[in-house]
């Protein structure tokens, strides 16, 4: 039978300022841990630790911009574009862009804080 998900649960973020992270589907949420799904919201001058992360990574944006900085360079994800950042890769996220970024961020396996790796 299918499940409505009438609300996110709200999963603390790392980096500064702190941006918003509603899990819809994941370990926090629905106690799923083959996925994660959720939406985030970060603030202009946003920025978080690197990391290598034991789960593969999609990730679409919605409005705004994610900066992606990556072993081989970096770049810009604008609305309308998404991302693919695989398992033991490293990667660093942030939003320079003036109006922040709102994205939607698909983990497999789940997201947890013992697989994400992060740096320092």
């Amino acid at each position: 039978m299918p499940e409505l998900v009438e609300v996110p649960s709200r999963v603390a973020a790392v980096g500064t300022p702190p941006k918003t992270i509603d899990e819809f589907v994941g370990r926090a949420s629905s106690g799923d841990s083959g996925v994660s799904i959720a939406r985030m919201r970060s603030p202009s001058g946003w920025s978080e630790p690197g990391q290598r992360p034991d789960f593969d990574e999609f990730t679409v944006v919605l409005r705004g911009a994610l900066h992606v900085e990556h072993e081989g360079g970096e770049l810009d994800v604008r609305a309308g574009q998404a991302v693919v950042v695989r398992r033991g890769e490293w990667v660093r996220y942030s939003t320079p862009d003036p109006e922040g970024a709102e994205y939607v961020a698909v983990c497999l396996p789940a997201f947890s804080l013992e697989t994400v790796h992060r740096d320092g």
